[in-house]
């Protein structure tokens, strides 16, 4: 933040070779990969029916990696341009506010995604209420309108900044001290983004993973199968990438934001080059989230053309990580179970229940 000068640091900042290679070349290979891989994630959950919890929220996850893609080709020309942002004022705040409210859309859909997981592993039948399309919807919309709402003064505000010694424009790596009223408010801006949308949910999305963890390692000791294997496997797989992609870039910002605001010191370069981790999760997710679906390699043959046998189409659906949600649904909502056959089939629901949302 500053008011009408820069200081010597922020100038070499601007001026860093490594972040003007780095990022455009981060920014492309993330687009190229995860524009395609996103729209065909996201015509698969379309047809999928019905339309559980777990299928709505991947639903605003890919349509979130999606948005957020969509924002990487004007950043892509401003750092090639040497950080001159050449689309003028309007657009600065509209690409601004739609790259970070998606990338928070993005930990924040993860984190209700985990909490489903978590309740549908360790309590599968005594909170199947709390797991319901409308409760999901409304978790989604929640989300949208909490973020939009928070980053308003980055919509309401004119985020470029010319920088005379460079002859550049900056569009939000430059911000200006009078876009809010007081060093108050920048403050309790800046901590809010930071503890609400970051560090609540991911401490919140460790815990339910590693809780996640734990009760399928128990429960695999006594009923163990190879799915279960598998289940636990990527259970860590997504939790190593979380924690992987977005501890970094956080826990920097929140390093710069308190050395800015109380000792004028700037630790920015580092949170731009960690920010290509998170975006790198923008084209790991569906890999990791739905491509390990067999159901959704058997709609890709069907899409080129390839014939899928109904054995084959009938064996995808048993294993697949949707209708493993469905199945499981379906069936704890029929009724209790009774016995030591009642103990295997809740096991086993709450393995189907994971396996429905393999990935994040």
């Amino acid at each position: 933040m500053h008011n009408n000068s820069l200081d010597n640091e922020t100038l070499l900042m601007l001026q860093d070779r490594s972040i003007a290679i780095t990022l455009p070349a981060v920014y492309s290979f993330v687009a190229i990969i995860s524009i395609p891989g996103n729209v065909f994630s996201l015509w698969v959950l379309c047809h999928i029916k019905p339309k559980t919890s777990s299928v709505i929220f991947m639903i605003n996850l890919s349509i979130t990696d999606l948005t957020l893609a969509c924002c990487f080709p004007f950043q892509i020309v401003y750092h090639l341009q040497n950080n001159n942002w050449i689309f003028g004022k309007n657009l600065c705040s509209l690409v601004t506010v739609m790259f970070y409210t998606n990338m928070y859309s993005s930990i924040l859909t993860m984190t209700c995604i985990s909490i489903e997981r978590y309740l549908g592993v360790v309590y599968p039948m005594k909170l199947i209420k709390w797991r319901r399309k409308r409760y999901a919807l409304a978790a989604c919309l929640g989300i949208w309108a909490v973020l939009l709402l928070a980053l308003y003064p980055l919509a309401s505000t004119d985020l470029t900044y010319e920088v005379k010694e460079l002859k550049i424009l900056t569009c939000f790596d430059v911000l200006k001290w009078n876009m809010l009223p007081s060093f108050i408010a920048w403050a309790g801006f800046l901590l809010t983004l930071f503890v609400l949308f970051f560090l609540i949910p991911f401490i919140v999305t460790v815990i339910c993973y590693i809780g996640i963890i734990r009760k399928l390692i128990q429960t695999s000791g006594k009923y163990g199968n190879r799915q279960k294997t598998r289940s636990i496997y990527l259970a860590i797989i997504v939790l190593l990438v979380f924690v992987t992609c977005f501890a970094p870039n956080n826990f920097i910002l929140f390093v710069h934001m308190i050395g800015r605001l109380f000792f004028q010191r700037s630790f920015y370069p580092a949170y731009k080059l960690t920010l290509c981790l998170s975006c790198l999760n923008n084209c790991i997710d569906p890999f990791i989230y739905y491509f390990a679906s067999k159901e959704f390699c058997c709609k890709f043959m069907q899409v080129i053309g390839q014939k899928v046998s109904l054995i084959d189409s009938l064996e995808n659906r048993r294993e697949s990580i949707f209708s493993g949600r469905t199945m499981s649904v379906r069936s704890m909502s029929s009724g209790p179970m009774e016995g030591s056959d009642g103990v295997m089939v809740s096991l086993q629901r709450q393995e189907s229940v994971f396996n429905s949302d393999v990935g994040k």
